[in-house]
């Protein structure tokens, strides 16, 4: 019994190995792909080419060091776009990645969520509800006075029944702006 046990669990072990091996290739195509369409619609733009890619390392409040991926934009006649930066924070059910759009003044142009592990139904709200016309609306803020959510006496409303998750976006979209503002 314990050879049969241990002989499919082997051959199990490395039918999964293999399947992870086949699919490793197209998961990063689809990532990549997700990236790509989130520069386009976070700065607003559908014609534009990435110019740079920087990397900034920051500490938070606690001196966890946190990395921010930069990747400043131009549409196709050379006009500079701004910058899409990737920022990623704790939420209530993990980590809430967001990819952000400042114009050069360093206002939002937008947002969208590459990864989030929060409650279905209230945290993934986060995608639409801070979004133009909204009721968290963000668009066209600037967060060099960092944006916090009403509760806290800020100017943004929070998703309804999911503080945590608010306070979490909006940290990441201010520490988004930080990293932005440190490039040179």
């Amino acid at each position: 019994m314990v050879l049969v046990l241990t002989g499919v669990a082997v051959i199990m072990g490395g039918v999964l190995a293999y399947v992870n091996h086949l699919t490793e290739g197209p998961i990063a195509q689809q990532k990549e792909k997700a990236l790509a369409d989130g520069i386009k619609a976070v700065l607003v733009c559908d014609d534009l080419v990435v110019t740079k890619t920087d990397t900034v390392k920051q500490n938070d409040a606690k001196g966890k060091e946190l990395t921010y991926v930069i990747y400043q934009a131009q549409d196709n006649q050379g006009k500079d776009l701004g910058a899409a930066v990737e920022s990623t924070t704790m939420g209530f059910g993990g980590n809430l990645k967001v990819l952000v759009g400042f114009d050069a003044e360093g206002n939002v142009l937008g947002y969208t969520l590459l990864e989030h592990a929060e409650t279905p139904g209230l945290g993934a709200k986060a995608d639409k509800w801070f979004q133009k016309g909204q009721k968290g609306d963000i668009i066209g803020k600037n967060p060099a006075e960092p944006l916090t959510v009403s509760k806290d006496g800020g100017q943004v409303d929070a998703i309804t029944a999911s503080t945590i998750t608010s306070r979490a976006f909006l940290l990441a979209v201010n520490n988004a702006y930080s990293a932005y503002k440190a490039t040179p």
